[in-house]
């Protein structure tokens, strides 16, 4: 082994960076069975309890039985099945969208999506954007400007500077992964219209989640003609995949530019029945989104009720920020000895200086759980005051 792979381990240990994987021992959910005990977790992206429930694991051995263990192919070649063409419909629905196009992975698709609409033009992304957009940006062969978070005005300044410039994409997260916030959508659409700029929106973790789970910009009340929004199947739906929806014409150049999704094989039978089976429960049981605002709503309340500086916000993703590396891996450590996983978040994933407890609440965490995390972290608070709190960083 070469010594510079063994000298970056260390480094990465004595940074206190050092990633580790804890395999489980049966399905996700709200509680988890791993290292021989089980845990509540807060820590998992299965914002309505879906990843384990019996009828998306019925919907994928009814499609494996009808139509096999894969999809033999990529889409281009004999790899799009009528499972594919009913879900990409029916996510267009979801979405408000005239069309849509699967992939295999959020990443995948935002790949897909910014080197196709963004080549050799102008990026404008959001500084605080997913690591999956930050690399399609640099693969795009475009010129990519950074704005700052959330911030519509320097969006629009930056705009004015590209007038001349006819391909500008302008790329958000719906509700950013990491602090749980907003993008201010209608803003950023009305400074992309007024700029002829298209719009492209991650909603990886607003689908399923707000706007009725339909996702950001129903969340805001817009009408998401001419958006490209992402969106994913492994986190509030349960299954595993993405997909990108809006105007047909955008479906189209994908279908014939994004080389994520032509150069790969095709998502397979039993992936697609489980989230088309993930569709159906979340349009007859709109009470898990209600279930999962009223988990959202106590837990941020009970944690500023504690004196953590949590805003008020309707997503479940709620983080604790600490400071360095070392106090968020303690803390983590600590609800672990009691009983919680709540996953330490350390830079690259966020900005160095702001490692986190990110805290993530299901529909099916029962209150007294919630009240539950929320004493073990009030006590924690109580011992480790200096521990540093930055609303700045949250709001």
């Amino acid at each position: 082994m070469p010594a510079w792979v063994r000298d970056e381990l260390e480094a990465l240990r004595a940074s206190d960076s050092y990633r580790t994987l804890r395999p489980l021992e049966g399905p996700c959910g709200a509680r988890v069975r791993v290292g021989g005990r089980e845990m509540l977790c807060f820590s998992s992206n299965d914002y309505l309890g879906l990843a384990a429930d019996s009828r998306l694991a019925e919907g994928a051995a009814r499609a494996a039985r009808r139509w096999g263990a894969g999809a033999g192919a990529s889409r281009l070649i004999t790899g799009t099945l009528g499972l594919h063409a009913a879900l990409e419909q029916d996510l267009a629905r979801l979405k408000g969208c005239e069309a849509a196009v699967l992939f295999n992975s959020g990443y995948q698709a935002n790949l897909g999506v910014l080197t196709a609409l963004g080549r050799g033009g102008v990026i404008l992304s959001d500084e605080l954007n997913h690591a999956s957009i930050v690399d399609g940006c640099r693969l795009a062969r475009a010129r990519v400007e950074v704005y700052r978070h959330a911030d519509p005005a320097d969006l629009e300044r930056r705009l004015r500077a590209h007038a001349g410039t006819s391909r500008k994409v302008v790329v958000t997260d719906g509700v950013f992964s990491m602090d749980g916030d907003l993008a201010p959508l209608p803003e950023i659409m009305e400074a992309a219209r007024e700029h002829g700029a298209i719009v492209v929106v991650d909603d990886a973790h607003a689908t399923g989640v707000v706007g009725g789970g339909q996702g950001t910009a129903h969340h805001f009340g817009i009408r998401p003609e001419g958006l490209v929004v992402m969106g994913t199947l492994g986190k509030a739906l349960g299954a595993f995949g993405a997909f990108v929806a809006g105007p047909k014409a955008v479906r189209d150049l994908l279908v014939n530019r994004a080389r994520s999704l032509i150069y790969t094989t095709a998502i397979p039978p039993p992936v697609l029945g489980a989230a088309g089976a993930a569709l159906e429960v979340l349009g007859t049981e709109p009470e898990r989104v209600e279930r999962l605002a009223a988990n959202t709503r106590r837990l941020r309340r009970g944690l500023q009720e504690a004196g953590f500086a949590v805003p008020d916000l309707p997503t479940p993703i709620v983080p604790v920020i600490l400071g360095g590396n070392r106090a968020a891996l303690a803390w983590s450590e600590r609800l672990w000895e009691r009983g919680f996983w709540v996953h330490p978040i350390r830079p690259p994933t966020v900005p160095e200086g702001t490692s986190r407890l990110r805290i993530t609440v299901s529909s099916e965490h029962d209150p007294a759980d919630i009240d539950a995390l929320t004493e073990a972290l009030a006590d924690l608070l109580r011992s480790d005051p200096a521990a540093r709190q930055a609303p700045e960083a949250q709001a």
